[in-house]
């Protein structure tokens, strides 16, 4: 992965090519190239030498948005380690679950994450070797200072042969209950990243990319370093949070041509108006993509009056590692849709019966979205966990617990997770189609559609909304938001009631988690909240 990202640039024309551009949070702007993170990042497989690491061991990395992150991330992999990039917003419980269950022998983190999130667990793990300070003197007997370390090592070093199947990557992924699930990728899995920042993101070594996911999660890593690095593209990486005056100047001042966000982000910057994005010059943006959960047809269009591009939604999962669907550049957009299989990716639409596995051929109708294996960039198993993995396949296809429906162009439109489906009234109904036709509302920024037990029908649609500026929660109001709904989306299929809140429960990837609402609202145990919001993470009385 390290070589086809960055080696083999660093030893052609485009080694002084810049590889990341990177904006702190006060402003200030640093630039590496090509040749200067081959040098950084060997100088890292040299440092885990040193200190004894061995390859196929883990080094997980807790660090924000920090020229350090890229560099230690490409380093552990010419060194023939696991990475395990973990969010940094992470609070100790959930980093403790993770570096332990992944077996963590180094981690790479800062002098203030290490005092407020390792320090009260370091006892806790055993196996944890080193820590490794980023961004300053280490002042802690406990850890060891990275810069210091980095400045004695060669800059030069020799990956060892690596194959296809050797594992790099180890992204968690939460579960509804219990711990999360370790997703294993292989190095192999470049020429998914490669191939799909080529054909999805129209991704050319001359442009200039954005991707806003942190690498703490799979797009960060998947698309935030190594699809962009491998095409030799130069890539915008911006340490501070999200603020759409900000954004906006980041897209204009770094004449950002290609730029990979998330829903969550977009519905953000519709909430904020045009007022942040007045002035700015936006021209520079030849495509615009995004990626989380499904993109309502609002959005879309939305993109192409205020950032002068249409949003291109795609689809896949942690368990993919690529993606799999995607609406090109060279299409027609169908708004709401998850787009196309890419080449070489088979795509159906299923039902489970008894263990068997049929594929449904009618046109629109409801199944499980599955994929026929073996893309290069398709997880090789869930840590520690062989029987969980063996249930993701069943009459060779893998199954994603996506439900969609396929319709006579083979464009595949998402309905809802498997667990996420409402059935009232002998109707099934998707969580998303209900949700896309409440944002539509002048009142309503976002929506979340659960279902809720019902003696008669044996669920009803209960649906909850987080309001515009300028918008108060009234009953109604509420019955104003019902009557919308039910006259777009017809009796059975339309929200029963409407509550306010002031915001949704979601991931820090930006997904809604409804399983969440659905605890909350019924009184339930909620399950595992590491990778929630701060603030979904709080309860609230719907």
């Amino acid at each position: 992965m390290a070589h086809e990202a960055v080696d083999r640039h660093a030893m052609g024309p485009l080694a002084d090519r810049t590889a990341l551009r990177w904006i702190a949070r006060d402003g200030r702007i640093d630039e590496v190239s090509y040749d200067g993170l081959s040098r950084l990042s060997s100088r890292f497989a040299h440092v885990l030498g040193e200190l004894g690491v061995e390859r196929g061991e883990t080094v997980s990395v807790l660090s924000g948005r920090t020229p350090e992150l890229y560099v230690t991330v490409l380093g552990a992999l010419k060194a023939g380690c696991v990475v395990s990039p973990l969010f940094s917003a992470f609070g100790p419980e959930p980093i403790r679950t993770r570096l332990a269950k992944g077996n963590t022998r180094v981690l790479v983190t800062t002098e203030e994450l290490y005092r407020r999130k390792i320090e009260p667990i370091r006892d806790s793990l055993p196996g944890l070797r080193h820590v490794l300070l980023a961004g300053g003197t280490s002042s802690s007997p406990a850890a060891l200072d990275l810069t210091r370390h980095m400045d004695a090592a060669d800059d030069r070093f020799q990956i060892p042969p690596t194959k296809p199947e050797d594992p790099a990557i180890l992204h968690f992924t939460s579960g509804t209950t219990g711990e999360p699930k370790g997703a294993i990728h292989v190095h192999g899995a470049i020429l998914s990243h490669h191939v799909t920042g080529r054909l999805v993101l129209d991704l050319r070594p001359e442009d200039v990319f954005w991707c806003t996911a942190d690498p703490g999660w799979v797009t960060g890593t998947s698309y935030g370093i190594l699809a962009p690095l491998s095409i030799g593209v130069t890539s915008v990486v911006d340490e501070a949070d999200f603020d759409p005056r900000r954004w906006y100047r980041i897209l204009e001042e770094q004449r950002v041509t290609v730029w990979y966000t998330a829903p969550t982000a977009i519905r953000m910057l519709m909430r904020a108006g045009a007022g942040p994005r007045q002035g700015h010059d936006l021209s520079g943006l030849r495509f615009v993509a995004s990626v989380g959960e499904p993109l309502d047809p609002e959005a879309v269009w939305w993109g192409a009056e205020a950032l002068g591009r249409p949003i291109h939604d795609n689809w896949w999962q942690t368990e993919t590692g690529g993606i799999m669907i995607a609406n090109y550049r060279s299409m027609d957009i169908r708004p709401g849709s998850m787009g196309r299989p890419l080449p070489g990716i088979e795509a159906a639409i299923v039902r489970r019966d008894n263990g068997a596995v049929t594929v449904i051929e009618e046109e629109g109708k409801l199944g499980e979205l599955a994929l026929r294996p073996g893309w290069p960039s398709m997880f090789r198993g869930y840590l520690h966990d062989e029987a969980r993995y063996r249930d993701c396949f069943s009459g060779g296809w893998y199954l994603t617990g996506d439900l969609a429906r396929r319709d006579a162009d083979d464009y595949f439109w998402f309905v809802g997770r498997t667990d996420d489906l409402i059935k009232t009234s002998g109707h099934f109904v998707g969580p998303f189609e209900v949700e896309s036709v409440l944002v539509e509302h002048p009142a309503v920024a976002e929506a979340g559609a659960i279902g809720t037990p019902d003696p008669v029908a044996g669920e009803i649609v209960r649906a909850f909304v987080s309001l515009n500026r300028g918008w108060t929660g009234s009953p109604d109001l509420g019955l104003e938001i019902l009557g919308f709904a039910r006259r777009r989306l017809g009796a059975a299929s339309s929200p029963k009631s409407v509550d306010f809140v002031e915001s949704l429960p979601k991931n820090r990837a930006g997904k809604i988690m409804r399983r969440v609402l659905k605890a909350r609202a019924l009184g339930l145990a909620e399950g595992d909240l590491s990778t929630l919001e701060p603030e979904a993470a709080r309860s609230y009385n719907p």
